[in-house]
């Protein structure tokens, strides 16, 4: 019998609470954020309601797909039943719908992991997204994923009847969705598994058999696994002419094609097939952006059909989410989420591949370094990428909802895969000066394209947010000068940055490194004025340095300022501040670089500066003015004490 000593060590791995009784059915409570997500999705998706008989239908096809896999090393698992299918049934009496399959099914420590656990890592992050508006937390739950659970949507109780393929024991697991389940140990002679939906009242439209047929057809018919329902006996009747017609049995019928779409040909798949397919690959509920269809013959033969989602999962960020593409070979399921065929930059594709040429069984390891996998994911990429940038060329407003969601993951891609690295930087889209907004949607063409006559370089700065690249004093000669600069402030850019250093054979240069040079863009009247204003205050420069000492590498004039006294930049040759706080946050320790101080030699401020004979105070507003630059440059002091406190003692004076 059902040992709870057996389920206390399992359940207590997955931080599960629990409780027993005296017989042999254990209650369990589910988690405190399961049950959350539970009623959430209960009450959010109900104007959808009918996803419910997709998504387990969909999970019973995967079912009987994982056991023709495990059965190609292990024959014995189909226990002399090899004829895969689901079946969907209704009793009105009853009030029931219940779904079966003869697929892999569940043992007791996969039913809990599957149905004991709604919540996954990274849920307190997913609840603080939501916003209490029924509305917009729907499309949240869309990002989490339904699945199983779904099932709650139209049922007050359900119950999952399972024995796993070449095991004798078998469980039920049993809920009412209100933060609680039960198992027991059953007796069940077939395999698979078989869910018993006990309907709510108001919920009698899915126990008609034609209902649910309609259902099955809309969504399942793409799937590869026939889909049955139970067809009533036909007496025996009468022709028009008298002929005796043959009664027909009842039986099971299938009522789906059972064809898997991605062998079709392109020409025989409706647009509304492809968006179906999608759901049921990615058990999103949104409908795909876009998607691409292959069929590629040669050295290496291999189906893809890959899609692009219209939301970001909840989970993208986390280290323990699960990316990848569903692999086929010859038409036979191998695995989920096999990571290998996509670069993680394009981790949030969707899809499938069918290859020919990678042996049947195949494991990660194999997967790993091969010849093959190689080719395909080469293939794979370059599909993606060309499709995005279509996209980005005759689909801007599609495209910058992509960008929305996933331009973040796009710009991990210049560090981590340099022979792409010019077709990205294709699809790469930036905030700017050109019109100040926070949106991302400006392109390194479109930027090109606007660059002023003897302009070679394409500027930029990076700050911690959108309003501290926007106030950044570097940029002030360059709106006096009406140069546009892209304003970048994710926490990826500086990385990315580091390793895109061209476009279109144009340097991309930051405006906060090394010693401006403007080139052309500077006229001889300009340079000259500016040689007179350092002039004015000249030997300035070496009295600062001396007073900062080692607080600062260099002290010079510049004349990237128009608006402020002075500015901090990094050496051409040291780590900018914003890559030294990208170091520290993922742990890694960087060597600490001193600024360039760099003075605006026309400013009253420094002017004043020049003139002030006290050392003293001297030495107090070179000090208030670097903290000044390295506050606007940084967004924080080591010594925010002391600057307010040299500060006030100025102000007082």
């Amino acid at each position: 019998m059902l040992n709870s000593r057996d389920i206390y060590q399992i359940e207590n791995k997955a931080g599960i609470v629990y409780m027993t009784t005296e017989n042999s059915t254990v209650k369990h409570e589910f988690a405190s954020d399961n049950a959350k997500i539970l009623q959430l999705m209960i009450h959010s998706l109900y104007s959808n309601k009918e996803i419910f008989l997709r998504e387990l239908v969909s999970n019973a096809a995967d079912a009987s797909d994982k056991l023709r896999f495990k059965a190609l090393s292990n024959a014995d698992l189909y226990e002399s039943d090899g004829d895969l299918r689901v079946r969907v049934s209704c009793d009105k009496e009853n009030n029931t719908v219940t779904i079966s399959d003869n697929g892999i099914g569940m043992n007791l420590e996969e039913v809990i992991e599957h149905l004991g656990t709604i919540a996954k890592s990274g849920t307190a992050e997913f609840f603080s997204q939501l916003s209490g508006d029924q509305a917009s937390d729907s499309q949240l739950i869309g990002q989490f994923g339904v699945g199983f659970y779904s099932a709650f949507i139209v049922a007050d109780a359900v119950t999952v009847r399972t024995r796993k393929a070449g095991e004798e024991k078998a469980v039920e697991w049993h809920s009412k969705g209100e933060g609680e389940y039960t198992l027991a140990e059953i007796e069940k002679e077939a395999r698979g598994t078989e869910i018993t939906l006990h309907l709510k009242e108001e919920e009698k439209e899915f126990v008609d058999g034609n209902r649910l047929r309609g259902i099955v057809t809309k969504y399942a018919d793409h799937i590869s696994i026939p889909v049955q329902m139970f067809k009533d006996e036909v007496p025996e009747s009468e022709g028009p002419d008298g002929e005796k017609i043959a009664a027909v049995p009842a039986q099971w019928e299938t009522i789906n094609k059972a064809t898997a779409l991605w062998t079709l040909d392109k020409s025989e798949i409706e647009e509304s097939e492809y968006k179906e397919f999608y759901k049921h690959v990615s058990h999103d509920w949104e409908e795909p952006l876009t998607w691409t269809h292959n069929k590629v013959e040669g050295k290496s033969e291999y189906t893809s059909l890959l899609y692009i989602p219209k939301k970001a999962p909840f989970d993208l960020w986390n280290r323990d989410h699960k990316s990848g593409l569903k692999l086929y070979v010859q038409r036979v399921f191998i695995m989920d989420d096999a990571e290998q065929f996509m670069p993680s930059y394009l981790r949030f594709v969707k899809g499938l591949l069918d290859s020919n040429d990678l042996p049947l069984n195949v494991s990660r390891e194999i997967l790993q370094d091969n010849k093959t996998t190689q080719t395909i994911r080469k293939g794979c990429t370059s599909r993606i990428l060309k499709m995005l940038e279509r996209m980005g060329k005759n689909k801007a407003e599609d495209y910058q909802v992509f960008w929305n969601e996933f331009g973040q993951v796009i710009k991990e891609g210049p560090a981590e895969d340099a022979v792409n690295k010019d077709a990205m930087a294709k699809l790469l889209r930036f905030a700017s000066t050109d019109n100040n907004e926070s949106i991302q949607s400006v392109s390194l063409a479109d930027y090109v394209s606007r660059m002023k006559e003897g302009q070679d370089k394409i500027y930029y700065v990076v700050a911690d947010n959108f309003a501290a690249a926007k106030s950044s004093p570097h940029l002030e000669i360059f709106r006096k000068k009406g140069i546009e600069v892209l304003l970048m402030s994710d926490r990826v850019d500086e990385w990315m940055m580091s390793h895109l250093t061209e476009f279109d054979s144009k340097q991309l240069t930051s405006i906060t490194r090394g010693d401006l040079d403007l080139g052309d863009l500077d006229d001889e009247e300009s340079k000259k004025e500016q040689e007179n204003s350092e002039k004015e205050v000249e030997g300035l420069a070496e009295r600062i340095k001396t007073v900062l000492g080692e607080k600062v590498k260099e002290v010079r004039f510049t004349h990237r300022l128009t608006d402020s006294p002075a500015c901090v930049v990094a050496d051409e040759n040291d780590m900018s501040s914003q890559m030294a706080k990208l170091m520290e946050a993922v742990g890694q320790g960087a060597p600490e670089a001193m600024p360039v101080f760099e003075l605006n030699p026309e400013h009253q401020l420094v002017k004043h500066l020049n003139d002030e004979q006290d050392e003293d105070k001297f030495a107090q507003w070179s000090e208030v003015l670097l903290d000044q630059a390295l506050l606007a440059e940084r967004g924080s002091l080591k010594d925010p004490a002391g600057f307010v406190s040299r500060l006030n003692k100025l102000m007082l004076d």
